[in-house]
C-alpha cells in the first residue's frame, strides 16, 4: 500500500513541475521578466509566514501556506486568468474545479481530498486563513507593479478604479497591510504611474 502512495505522489510531483511553465502577466520586480505561477507561490508562502502578525485575527500559518503553494496548481489545465480580465471571471470556473479533481486526484485519496478542500476554503475566501491567504495573493502584484513603474498597470490600460477595487480584498485579511497598500495606490496615482479611468 505504502509504494502505491508512494508512486502516485511522484506522479503528482512531476505533474506540478508544469507550473513553471504557466507565465503571468505580471512581470518581476524591477524586472522586464514575466512571473510564473510556482515563483509567484513561492513568494506568497514566504510572505505568509513573514507577514503572519498582521493578520486581522489569529491564523494556522501552515495552512495559509499550504493554500497559497497550492492554490494556482489550477491553473496547469485551466491557464492563468488576468485579475483584471473584462470577459473572463477570475475565480471559480469550471475548468479550475475540473482541473483540481484531475490535479489532486492523482494523489492518495486522503491527501486528495485534504488538497481540495484546502482550494476550495481558498477559493471560498471565508476563513481567516482564507481571507490573510487571499491578501498577500492580492499584495505581490501591488508591490511588483509599483516598482516596475505601473508594470501590467501600464501595460494593459488598467485605471485606479479597477486597481483600488480588486486590492481593497487585502483589508478583509489585514487592516494593517492594508493601509499601506492603499497608500502605495494613491501615491502611485500622484507619481503618475496609475491614471484615473478619466486619464486613460
Amino acid at each position: 500500500m505504502q509504494t502505491t502512495d508512494l508512486l502516485q505522489q511522484i506522479e503528482f510531483i512531476k505533474e506540478i513541475d508544469k507550473l513553471k511553465y504557466i507565465q503571468r502577466k505580471t512581470k518581476l520586480f524591477n524586472s522586464d521578466r514575466n512571473e510564473n505561477d510556482a515563483e509567484h507561490s513561492w513568494h506568497l508562502a514566504v510572505m505568509a509566514i513573514i507577514l503572519s502578525q498582521h493578520a486581522n485575527a489569529e491564523v494556522d500559518v501552515l495552512k495559509v501556506v499550504k493554500m497559497v503553494l497550492i492554490h494556482d496548481i489550477v491553473e496547469i489545465d485551466a491557464g492563468d486568468t488576468f485579475i483584471y480580465d473584462a470577459i473572463k471571471n477570475h475565480t471559480n470556473t469550471d475548468e479550475e474545479r475540473l482541473a483540481a479533481e484531475r490535479i489532486f486526484g492523482m494523489l492518495p485519496r486522503q491527501q486528495a481530498d485534504e488538497l481540495i478542500a484546502i482550494w476550495e476554503e481558498f477559493e471560498a475566501g471565508e476563513t481567516n486563513e482564507a481571507k490573510f491567504a487571499k491578501s498577500m495573493d492580492r499584495l505581490e502584484p501591488l508591490l511588483q507593479n509599483t516598482s516596475n513603474q505601473g508594470g501590467t498597470w501600464k501595460e494593459f490600460g488598467v485605471g485606479y478604479e479597477k486597481v483600488y477595487e480588486k486590492k481593497k480584498a487585502i483589508k478583509n485579511g489585514s487592516e494593517t497591510i492594508w493601509a499601506y497598500a492603499e497608500k502605495l495606490i494613491e501615491d502611485s496615482v500622484t507619481n503618475g504611474i496609475l491614471k484615473k479611468e478619466s486619464e486613460i
